[in-house]
Order: C-alpha cells, then sequence, then structure tokens
C-alpha cells in the first residue's frame, strides 16, 4: 500500500488574515491578545496598537459586544446575536452579526467573530445605483433628442427679437437665452450618464489622481480647506480609466469641501488594502477582488437620514442649487470600474470609501 503523502502545515495566521470576517482574541483580563487583518480595517487601528490594549478601550460600556464577551467568559458554549449596532468613533456607525466562542483550554479567553451585515446591503444599494443610473441614461436621450432642438429654435427667436428690442425688453430676451442655455447645460450633464461600461482599463497609480484632484482643489473650491493625506505608499496600481478616476474623486471632495465648516474645515484622503470583497466586472463573469480602497473623510455636519438611503439616486441632493447628479454619476463610473462606494455619516465624521480592482499580472502592457 502507498504511503500518504505528508500534507503541508498552515500557517494558521495567514488563513485569518484572509478571511473578511473581523477576528479579535481577547484574555481573561479583558486584553486584546490577537487581531486579524479585517479587524484592523474595522478599528482603523495597527494589530500591534491594538494588543497592547483592553476590548473596553474600544467599545462602549454599554456595548452588546461586551455584554457578549462576558456571557461567554463564563461558560463553556459560543453566544451569538443578530443585528447587532457597532457605532464607536473608529469604526463608524455598522450594523454586525456577533459570535463569541470561549476558547476551553484557556478559560477566560474567548474568540470574538464580527460580521458586517451592512456591507451585503451597501452593495445591493450600490446595483440599485446602477440601475438607477440606467434609468436616467434613457431619460438623457429622450431629452437630447425632445429638448435640446426645441431649445435651440426658442433660443435662436428670443435672440432675433432683441435686436428690435427696448431695453426693458432685451432684459426679458437675455433671461430666456440664459435659461435655454442652463437647460441645455443640464441636459449635457446627464448625457454623462451614456450606458457605456466599456472603460478604457490601463494601470494607475491612484495616489496620483489623489494628489492632481488636491491640487485643483487647493487652487479653487478648497483653498481654505485642511487637507491631511494618509497613504499606503506599497499599494499596487488600480485597473481603471484616469479621467474618469480624477471625475470620481474631484466630485467627492468637492461634496466634502462644501459640507465641512467655513473655519477649521479638514479633510482626510487616504488608502489601505483590504480583504474579502469580490465583484464581477460590468459585461464579465470574472469575478474581481477589489483590495484597493480610497476614503474621503470630512468634519461637516453629516448627511441627513432621509437621504441615506437614496444618495446615490438622481437628484437627491442637500443644496440649494444643486442638480443631485454628482453622486449618481459617481455610482456609474464606479460602477463600470467593477468597484463599490460606500459611506458612513454621523456629526463631524463622514466617510466616502471607493472599493476598487487592482492590476494582475498580464492584465496590461
Amino acid at each position: 500500500m502507498a504511503a500518504t503523502a505528508a500534507l503541508p502545515s498552515i500557517d494558521t495566521g495567514l488563513v485569518l488574515g484572509a478571511i473578511s470576517t473581523s477576528v479579535l482574541v481577547v484574555g481573561a483580563d479583558g486584553g486584546i491578545r490577537y487581531v486579524n487583518g479585517a479587524a484592523e480595517q474595522l478599528f482603523a487601528c495597527g494589530s500591534a496598537f491594538m494588543c497592547g490594549h483592553r476590548i473596553t478601550d474600544f467599545l462602549p460600556a454599554d456595548s452588546t459586544i461586551l455584554a457578549l464577551v462576558g456571557q461567554a467568559q463564563g461558560s463553556v458554549n459560543s453566544v451569538a446575536e443578530h443585528g447587532v449596532q457597532l457605532d464607536t468613533p473608529r469604526t463608524g456607525h455598522r450594523t454586525v452579526t456577533v459570535q463569541v466562542s470561549p476558547v476551553v483550554e484557556q478559560p477566560g479567553t474567548v474568540v470574538i467573530c464580527l460580521h458586517e451585515q451592512s456591507l451585503a446591503l451597501k452593495i445591493g444599494a450600490q446595483l440599485t445605483s446602477r440601475n438607477a443610473a440606467r434609468s436616467v441614461t434613457a431619460m438623457a436621450s429622450i431629452l437630447a433628442h425632445e429638448v435640446k432642438n426645441p431649445l435651440s429654435g426658442i433660443r435662436g427667436a428670443a435672440q432675433l427679437l432683441e435686436q428690435n428690442a427696448g431695453e426693458d425688453d432685451r432684459v426679458l430676451t437675455r433671461l430666456i437665452c440664459d435659461e435655454a442655455d442652463r437647460i441645455v447645460a443640464l441636459v449635457d450633464r446627464m448625457e454623462a450618464f451614456s450606458d457605456n461600461p466599456n472603460v478604457e482599463r490601463q494601470a494607475v497609480n491612484i495616489h496620483r489622481v489623489l494628489e492632481h484632484v488636491r491640487r485643483i482643489a487647493e487652487a479653487g473650491f478648497g483653498r481654505n480647506v485642511r487637507f491631511i493625506e494618509s497613504y499606503d505608499p506599497s499599494l499596487p496600481s488600480v485597473l481603471g480609466d484616469r479621467d474618469q478616476l480624477v471625475q470620481i474623486f474631484l466630485n467627492l471632495i468637492k461634496n466634502a469641501c462644501e459640507a465641512v465648516p467655513e473655519k477649521g474645515g479638514e479633510i482626510i484622503l487616504s488608502t489601505g488594502y483590504q480583504h474579502g470583497v469580490r465583484l464581477a466586472l460590468p459585461g464579465s463573469e470574472t469575478r474581481r477582488h477589489l483590495p484597493l480602497v480610497v476614503s474621503i473623510q470630512d468634519n461637516g455636519s453629516g448627511i441627513p437620514e432621509d437621504l441615506r438611503p437614496n444618495l446615490f439616486d438622481a437628484f437627491v441632493t442637500t443644496k440649494t442649487s444643486g442638480t443631485g447628479l454628482g453622486l449618481a454619476l459617481v455610482a456609474k463610473i464606479v460602477g463600470d470600474h467593477g468597484g463599490v462606494i460606500e459611506f458612513d455619516s454621523v456629526p463631524r465624521r463622514t466617510i466616502f470609501r471607493v472599493m476598487l480592482p487592482m492590476v494582475q499580472d498580464g492584465e496590461v502592457k
């Protein structure tokens, strides 16, 4: 009988680091003994720092998670709860499923697993936003044909009338021309939603894109805002279209600049790497890992609660003079790249996160 080949040993740390569920090991004294990569991302903190602190340093005293930890420490059985609200300055507002399991061999030591439910909901909302953008595409095509042509005639007639009009009437003819131009500009913006998911993808250095957008902001609409950069220089290139990526982050940073207070306005631009999120690229059955995360955080008043469920839909805006097309266009471009956009918002801390695919070997020359 042939001898069975010995199986290679597996590093448990590598296995835990590869999963998207946040895992923490807490000792009997409440001290954190281990966190995986997903937990680092969730709490926006490195493992070296977290392992030097107690779990109570990261969760409020009335947290359901702490109650479950206490329950598991006094038992030999696992405890779990769905729909737990996790709301801290580091994590933002999230809904998670919590499972706490005791390590029987080490009394008092428990393993905490946090699975974020909201991520699946946000991905579903992202797909809904893509469909909303497609409906705007159809409407834009109709408007371009049925509205722009008559407007051209109206504007031409107003210009002819202006030639023989008195001073008072010229004010009215000029108003007609200006309003016609404004409607044409709105239709032109909607035509940007053309249903063309065939993005001209190439290797793009996302940090150069962010640097370019920051310079534009500092020279204009963000001249009074303090920008803070927290980049991971080891990140690989993004697979995407540079000009469209500039458009994404220009829209997001402009919105952030308009949301921050006139004095003390602050925007944090950060990049990082994450595990676990995979989506299919538009027009392809291939599922891609979305490991690159770009975050734009501002210290504005936050997004009104009633707007959050439909924030990426067309014509949804908090601005009195806004068209509500900016974030809808951002959602469409991110979707065309096979990415996901999500946000968390509380007063003085709103974060938009864009998850994008990276370039893989052999994809670009």
